[in-house]
């Protein structure tokens, strides 16, 4: 039996306890249930963060995943992309790109040297445009480029992905601020 004055490590040991006695009973079914695929899902997520590579930003925006000793190969509008993301942690909804324009135009000038001015801005548009899919396919590049590289776990910190919030403004209106965001830990992004 438990005993609610236990730390959270005692319970930690006594949880390990008894994964090992179901595993030697051979019994990992009841162990699945008693975690629960979520839990187990969440716990695969986060056994992924402890192998997270730091990511360096060079001078002339190569993205390299130092402790892998790999480089991201995007297309200029794709870094640039990326880089928005970056620079917002706190997430950044699709719908108010447009508030962006200025920076997003700055990243993609930066990153796709020589490419016209005019070229950069059309592109700009189309990103910021909430009735145009070019974010959406954007963002499902840099994805399909970070899954070919790592599992989906690792990967899930890198991407550009989902994130919902819940507000309530007095106590009948419900409203959801539904952001897009990197989750990669700030403190691994080294930029040159």
């Amino acid at each position: 039996m438990s005993d609610i004055r236990m730390t959270p490590e005692e319970m930690a040991n006594e949880v390990k306890r008894l994964v090992e006695q179901l595993q030697a009973a051979g019994r990992k079914d009841l162990l699945l249930h008693a975690i629960g695929v979520p839990l187990l899902e969440e716990l695969r997520i986060e056994a992924a963060r402890g192998r997270l590579s730091r990511l360096q930003i060079t001078s002339d925006y190569r993205f390299i995943l130092v402790d892998y000793n790999k480089e991201i190969e995007l297309q200029p509008v794709h870094k640039a992309v990326y880089l928005l993301f970056l620079a917002h942690p706190e997430g950044i909804e699709f719908k108010r790109l447009a508030d962006y324009r200025e920076e997003l135009t700055g990243y993609y000038t930066a990153t796709a040297k020589g490419l016209d001015r005019d070229k950069i801005i059309e592109g700009v548009d189309h990103l910021v445009n909430p009735l145009d899919n070019a974010i959406n396919e954007k963002c499902s590049r840099i994805k399909k480029v970070l899954l070919d590289m790592m599992d989906e776990y690792t990967a899930s910190y890198y991407i550009i992905s989902s994130h919902t919030q819940k507000h309530f403004e007095g106590s009948t209106r419900i409203w959801y601020e539904r952001l897009k965001i990197i989750t990669l830990p700030r403190e691994l992004v080294i930029k040159e």
